[in-house]
């Protein structure tokens, strides 16, 4: 078997502090579906913390194709974001943007104190986020006629399949998701079915 499951947080993460010879780094950490999202949250933060100098982040979105980006927004190259990253690795969460927000307290940390500064912060972040296990879901369209509705409602009460959308019109068309170790025998399941058409949706 395949893992089916990813970890995420659902809601953002409550602010975190640390502090270090008088910089302070504040932490976020935000759910994120789209590189939208990320903008969304980071111009949020700008506007929060229009005084601070480095917002320095790093995201990860998707669960089987990975896409990633850290910024170091000023400080020394890989002082900031990586070590971000390296904290989304280390709890093993996706579709997340985690930030730090940095204000300069005049003694300099150097590179090794940036790191550790930037990794604290992240890890605060995510010790007081909710994190979650999903399932990665397939997306099946079913199309069928009304004579078929009974039988297509047994098949989904008895597999405890969720309905997305439905629409009930001339034919009747239902959205379904699916666990994704489970969609092939689902798929075989209404390809069965006389009259019930399937197909998988992007």
């Amino acid at each position: 078997m395949e893992i089916d499951t990813y970890k995420t947080i659902v809601k953002p993460s409550e602010e975190t502090l640390f502090k270090d010879r008088n910089s302070k780094f504040f932490g976020y950490a935000f759910p994120v579906h789209s590189e939208d999202d990320v903008k969304k949250c980071l111009d949020g933060l700008r506007k929060i913390h229009h005084t601070a100098r480095h917002h320095c982040y790093a995201w990860q979105i998707g669960t089987e194709k990975i896409s990633y980006r850290v910024n170091d927004d000023g400080e020394p190259s890989n002082s900031a974001g990586q070590p971000i990253y390296g904290q989304i690795q280390a709890f093993g969460v996706t579709n997340i943007l985690i930030v730090s927000v940095r204000y300069f307290g005049g003694t300099k940390l150097g590179v090794g104190g940036l790191i550790n500064a930037y990794r604290s912060s992240a890890k605060l972040a995510l010790e007081t986020s909710e994190i979650i296990e999903k399932t990665i879901n397939i997306t099946y369209k079913l199309t069928f006629g009304y004579d078929m509705m009974n039988k297509v409602q047994q098949i989904i009460k008895k597999k405890q399949i969720e309905i997305k959308t439905q629409k009930l019109e001339l034919d009747c068309e239902y959205v379904i998701s699916v666990r994704k170790n489970d969609s092939q025998a689902i798929f075989d399941v209404f390809d069965s079915l006389f009259k019930v058409e399937i197909k998988a949706l992007a």
